[in-house]
């Protein structure tokens, strides 16, 4: 038989409640885009975790949209196929060999992981690329003088979010691949931060949240900063504070607030539940950018 609760653990988890009811009504209706990478998508249970929390925002009335990466699993499917993974400048060089595989891995077996593990946990998730509707028009990454400079590695050029509207509608979970199409039908590989920015930005949602493998954002001595506006990131950005594979996640915030979402958030997917904590508690686990 279960020991008894203790009454402190009993007060502890109403106040958990209590501090939550403001944020559950705020946000009830609205969109939250989730950019999903990093070892939340590697650890066990991490993997489920997440699920849960998917699920859980959906069941309070609001609206996920996770939109995932994969990098590791493209560059261990190419391993196996003898291809040589190239990387310039931290970005997958993308021919088109390199792009079946991507499209193998990040539109079917990554994708469909994710989509089956939030259904195993009670959610209804559908699987999508930026073919699917239309949803993620692409051009070529260009380097000088408009010069193709990395393949089939491309940028957003515009977001058809009629088919995200659509499954909300019918209370489906969309989970979405980075990968996007041109006019002419030619596939295109894309960062997922990119991409989750620009559908935050189409969707006018209410917050983008990025998870990642540290902390948040860290000042010139390696302290969190919990709080920051647009000024501030991109001084940092200018002084050399930010930079790396900070900087995409940084640029997708920025994209989100361009349309309108009120925060953007960048969170350390090492926590567990580090969604709901940052979406219901006061402190949060991360940082949050405001456009002022």
């Amino acid at each position: 038989m279960a020991a008894p609760n203790k009454p402190a653990d009993i007060d502890l988890r109403a106040q958990t409640l209590v501090e939550a009811l403001p944020y559950l009504r705020s946000f009830h209706g609205r969109t939250v885009v989730i950019k999903y990478g990093g070892a939340a998508m590697v650890d066990d249970a991490l993997k489920h975790q997440f699920a849960e929390d998917v699920v859980l925002l959906k069941y309070v009335g609001i609206n996920p949209v996770v939109v995932h990466g994969g990098g590791p699993k493209i560059s261990g499917m190419m391993e196996r196929l003898g291809l040589e993974p190239r990387f310039v400048d931290g970005v997958r060089f993308t021919d088109a060999a390199t792009m079946e595989v991507v499209e193998m891995v990040l539109g079917g077996v990554v994708n469909k992981e994710i989509v089956n593990r939030i259904n195993r946990h009670g959610g209804n998730a559908v699987g999508l690329t930026g073919k699917d509707g239309n949803l993620i028009r692409a051009r070529p990454l260009s380097g000088r003088e408009g010069k193709p400079l990395m393949g089939q590695v491309g940028e957003v050029a515009s977001i058809d979010p009629r088919i995200l509207k659509h499954l909300d509608t019918a209370r489906f979970i969309p989970v979405i691949a980075p990968i996007g199409v041109d006019e002419q039908g030619n596939s295109f590989n894309i960062n997922a931060d990119l991409v989750a920015g620009a559908v935050a930005h189409a969707l006018n949602a209410e917050k983008l949240i990025v998870l990642t493998d540290v902390p948040g954002i860290l000042d010139g001595d390696k302290t969190l900063c919990s709080s920051l506006s647009r000024v501030q990131v991109d001084a940092m950005i200018a002084d050399g504070t930010l930079k790396g594979g900070m900087l995409p996640k940084v640029q997708a915030c920025f994209d989100a607030l361009n349309g309108g979402v009120s925060k953007a958030h960048i969170i350390d997917g090492r926590t567990p539940h580090a969604l709901l904590l940052e979406l219901f508690t006061d402190t949060g686990v991360g940082t949050e950018i405001v456009g002022t």
